[in-house]
């Protein structure tokens, strides 16, 4: 019986040894503990579940971090779909995209003024958008004293005929009259007329000398027009203006020998080419921006004054480090990135950044040609940042970054 009570003892003790012996290889090392892939916040120096999502254990490394680094597991890695690139030099195309807004070419408006004063007694067109062709007959105007100067050329036509042998130069007489009437707005076949029929009418037409678009009609039929006043505005469309707003800060990028396009939102898919015909040296005190001017043909004549437009001013290209557009982190304060310090082991860096195209963005400082930068992920690494030391100590640390 003895016997067989120390066997039992033994084997007991035996049991229990390599029971101790194995949980003993159970347990992390110094420099290793176990944690939950969803949960790093979790740290245990032995295996077992999550208590939070009770997923198994994973064993990991530890090592020093810095305050602005953090330290993930492949897990995380591989869930948070980080991946990252390097940087290096490369080109960028510098397109400036400005809002713009059609107005008619000042350089092809026409001022139809009248030479004389006088009533209007008729007009031709009356709304503001008629298109007038060239040689049109616009107006009709009672004027006492272009009456006066036809009795006057015809007294002189006849005084000429009755009187042609006497020592006065009546032709001079004839071509003084005639001249005057010219300078008043009348043409040669009309003054033709007055010779032939040797009756001069009350009213006095007048025609276009250009055509285009009436854009401005102050005068409507019997009002009384000034010598010098205006009748009516045409302005022909053939090109227009695209005037758009450069904020101070970009009219440096400006190049005035590229080709812009120009886009319409009233016509999608078109597309029009235009060269920079005018840039406003003047910045508007009040607004800070100042005026460039695009000339746009307009050829078959889609395009109306007042049309928006959308500007894209392409400028040279140039080398430059650049990055894509999600791998900054911007806050208006401050722009940032994260790099691969080591494996697993990602370091956030305060950057400049410059000028945007398309889906890349260049970096000016803080960053140089070689750096491992996360491009996809970036946003997740600074969610777990913030979980595992705080938004304040984020702060703090980015406070005390230099570029």
């Amino acid at each position: 019986m003895k016997k067989t009570f120390l066997f039992i003892t033994v084997v007991l003790f035996l049991f229990s040894s390599c029971g101790i012996k194995k949980q003993s290889q159970q347990h992390a090392s110094d420099d290793e503990y176990y944690t939950c892939s969803m949960h790093p916040q979790i740290m245990q120096p032995g295996p077992g579940t999550c208590p939070i999502c009770h997923m198994e254990l994973i064993l990991v490394k530890k090592t020093n971090t810095t305050a602005d680094e953090i330290l993930l597991n492949d897990e995380q890695v591989r869930l948070g779909n980080i991946r990252v690139d390097t940087i290096r030099n490369g080109a960028i195309d510098d397109n400036l995209v400005l809002t713009a807004t059609l107005s008619a070419d000042e350089t092809k408006a026409n001022s139809i003024n009248a030479r004389i004063s006088g009533r209007i007694d008729r007009l031709y067109f009356k709304n503001e958008g008629d298109f007038v062709p060239k040689g049109a007959l616009l107006y009709e105007l009672y004027s006492e004293e272009l009456n006066n100067a036809k009795q006057e050329f015809l007294a002189a036509l006849e005084r000429r005929e009755k009187l042609d042998n006497s020592i006065i130069d009546f032709n001079r007489l004839v071509q003084s009259a005639k001249t005057k009437l010219l300078l008043w707005g009348m043409t040669e076949a009309q003054i033709a007329d007055l010779e032939k029929n040797k009756i001069a009418p009350k009213l006095t037409s007048f025609y276009s000398p250009v055509s285009g678009y009436v854009t401005e009609l102050p005068l409507m039929e019997g009002q009384y027009v000034m010598e010098g006043g205006m009748v009516m505005r045409l302005a022909d469309l053939s090109s227009l203006w695209a005037e758009a707003q450069v904020y101070e800060s970009q009219t440096g990028r400006i190049d005035r020998s590229a080709v812009a396009r120009v886009q319409f939102p009233d016509l999608p898919g078109k597309e029009f080419s235009g060269k920079i015909s005018f840039e406003n040296p003047e910045i508007a005190t009040g607004t800070r921006v100042s005026l460039v001017r695009i000339t746009v043909p307009n050829n078959g004549g889609q395009l109306k004054p007042g049309m928006p437009a959308y500007v894209i001013i392409r400028n040279r290209s140039q080398r430059s480090l650049t990055l894509p557009l999600d791998a900054v982190l911007r806050d208006g304060k401050m722009n940032m990135v994260w790099v691969q310090a080591e494996k697993n082991i990602f370091k956030m860096k305060m950057v400049e950044t410059g000028i945007e195209s398309g889906d890349r963005i260049e970096i000016k400082s803080g960053l140089e040609n070689g750096d491992v930068v996360v491009t996809s992920g970036a946003y997740l690494l600074n969610s777990e940042y913030i979980f595992k030391k705080g938004a304040d100590e984020m702060t703090h640390d980015m406070g005390n970054m230099k570029m």
